[in-house]
């Protein structure tokens, strides 16, 4: 167990925060799974500031998903602290500052991965959150802008005395995207040197490999991105390519259900949206491509579920392939969110 504040955390593993991926519906998934707390995508400050309704449903959670961690992003100082005070109040356990979005539209514009190249800033959004909103604040960052700027002690440093509680190290520069392979070592060499709980993050396939990094890293939590999605059992010690065809469908169509609730429309909008999480919950079934295609044009509810349900494999898994690369986390931001 760690404590963030006054926030206790029990658990090994966690979902990292994702755009467009780690929200409510899929939050409440891997929480069931055994995931440790829950992050919710990052949310822009100008836009709570703004008041806009979406951006703001974005904190929408329900208490099972305690603790629950708000991540904003934002470059202005103010714009930071006044929106962390419309965050607060909707009762989240504690606040995330955005560091490490690689993402050009963010990061070039000083928000995200862009406050590594102003360290200062970020020290003053930390101090300032937490002074006014008496929540504990945590900051997820990469180790640099580049390779030469690798600035994670100075930036370890500056954030440990605005009073950060804790830190989640994505071991890639901005410049390395998710390019690349992840720089545990250095996320060693942070936890070494740390005064505050730090979670690694970067390449983790399954909580076999997530405890190993753990104990060999030291680091306090780990957190799972990509490998994730479509793959909750990632969280609860459970080979994927060892759950059988019945158990999948019925997580896929609890997970859609769930999205239909969450996202309420009069076109089913949140049948499209699931289809970034239907398609990696395929991966590694032999799954025929013309039904796979066909529900992901599918555009009615009634039928995704009868086409999904018309499928009785003859050999309902295979090894699993590498999962095709997704865009996620911050790459799936939109200027609305």
């Amino acid at each position: 167990m760690i404590k963030i504040g006054n926030v206790e955390i029990s658990g090994e593993v966690s979902l990292s925060p994702m755009a467009g991926i780690s929200d409510s519906p899929y939050r409440q998934i891997t929480k069931k799974y055994g995931a440790a707390f829950s992050y919710t995508e990052f949310v822009s400050t100008e836009q709570l500031l703004l008041g806009n309704q979406k951006s703001i449903d974005m904190f929408r959670f329900l208490e099972f998903e305690r603790p629950i961690v708000f991540q904003i992003f934002g470059s202005d100082l103010e714009t930071v602290v006044e929106a962390s005070k419309i965050a607060a109040a909707l009762k989240p356990d504690i606040i995330d500052l955005n560091m490490g979005c690689s993402v050009a539209k963010v990061s070039q514009h000083g928000s995200g991965a862009g406050l590594l190249r102003n360290i200062k800033l970020a020290g003053q959004m930390i101090e300032g959150i937490r002074k006014n909103t008496s929540l504990p604040v945590s900051a997820k960052i990469r180790l640099g802008w580049d390779e030469n700027s690798l600035n994670y002690f100075e930036t370890l440093r500056v954030l440990e005395g605005s009073g950060v509680s804790a830190i989640s190290v994505h071991g890639r520069t901005k410049s390395m995207g998710y390019t690349g392979m992840a720089n545990w070592d250095a996320i060693t060499e942070i936890k070494n040197k740390a005064s505050v709980p730090i979670y690694g993050n970067g390449d983790v396939s399954s909580y076999q490999e997530a405890l190993e990094k753990k104990q060999k890293t030291g680091v306090d939590l780990v957190l799972i991105g990509r490998k994730a999605i479509g793959n909750p059992w990632i969280f609860s010690d459970t080979n994927k390519v060892n759950v059988d065809w019945i158990t999948i469908k019925s997580q896929i169509l609890e997970h859609l259900n769930l999205m239909l609730d969450f996202y309420p429309s009069e076109d089913e909008y949140g049948l499209v949206l699931f289809r970034k999480h239907f398609v990696k919950y395929m991966d590694g079934l032999l799954f025929p491509q013309d039904l796979k295609q066909s529900l992901l044009r599918e555009t009615k509810v009634d039928l995704f579920k009868e086409k999904l349900d018309s499928w009785i494999p003859d050999q309902n898994k295979q090894e699993l392939s590498e999962y095709q690369k997704l865009e996620t986390s911050c790459e799936m931001y939109s200027s609305n969110a």
